[in-house]
């Protein structure tokens, strides 16, 4: 009895067949959830560039708009401006207009401002922060917030919509 059940112990253990059924079997959850993390992540910095890439754009709109130049003109009879405005529709929709779709999907105009005019000391403290030939240099800044809720993967985890926020900053051109 007892060497019939050794028999059969030795050939279980030296049987090899259906090995890769049972590996396979215990690696592909955890191959699946790796790659749908690594798609998860690759959206996630895929939103968060496109979003630089929107406040780079705006703040640079900005810096070179000049709302009194065209306040000016409207009293000419052009249409007056507002820069802040237009570069927060170029940031979220990538045009002056402010038509959809937006740069990322579901990033709204109410989560970017964009705010002109804070000036810095060129020099503070011995150390040159700005080149520049005044002594104070002026900059917009656009800012913006999108909450990123995921393809899926987040909520499966049970994790919250994570909040991707960015900056830009351009130094002002005065006209």
């Amino acid at each position: 009895m007892i060497r019939t059940l050794f028999r059969h112990l030795d050939r279980f253990r030296r049987d090899h067949g259906g090995a890769a059924l049972v590996e396979m079997t215990l690696i592909t959850p955890l191959m699946l959830i790796l790659s749908a993390g690594v798609f998860e992540f690759g959206n996630l910095i895929h939103d968060k560039l496109l979003m630089e890439a929107g406040l780079s754009d705006g703040a640079r709109y900005a810096a070179r708009c000049n709302s009194q130049m065209y306040t000016d003109y409207a009293d000419a009879g052009f249409t007056a401006i507002n820069c802040a405005d237009v570069a927060t529709n170029i940031a979220v929709f990538g045009n002056a207009d402010g038509t959809p779709p937006s740069r990322v999907a579901g990033w709204q105009k109410s989560n970017v401002t964009v705010t002109s005019g804070s000036c810095h000391d060129a020099v503070e403290a011995g150390v040159t922060k700005y080149r520049s030939t005044t002594a104070q240099v002026c900059v917009v800044r656009a800012a913006g917030t999108f909450a990123y809720t995921g393809v899926g993967m987040l909520s499966f985890i049970n994790v919250s919509p994570i909040t991707l926020s960015g900056f830009h900053e351009e130094r002002l051109i005065r006209f």
